[in-house]
């Protein structure tokens, strides 16, 4: 059973998507393919309890430069 029937946002409907996101921790930022809930209306994600705990343990795991199980993607560049 889901928690929301419903976008809690804007009451659009819900429907799951494999999206990407963006996590960043100290200087690092990894990209994840995870699933959630999108509203068809205004976009919003809801994402599972088990997800939002990868969330946080990649980001420390980021913070902590502790990347050795990661694949590089490239690398990013600030430009002023």
């Amino acid at each position: 059973m889901k928690p929301f029937d419903k976008c809690p946002v804007c009451g659009g409907e819900l429907v799951e998507k494999e999206v990407e996101k963006l996590l960043r921790g100290g200087v690092h930022t990894a990209v994840l393919k995870v699933h959630a809930d999108v509203c068809l209306h205004c976009g919003e994600r809801l994402y599972s309890i088990e997800t939002v705990r990868r969330f946080n343990q990649i980001r420390q795991k980021l913070e902590r430069q502790e990347i050795a199980d990661f694949q590089p993607l490239g690398q990013s560049f600030q430009v002023s």
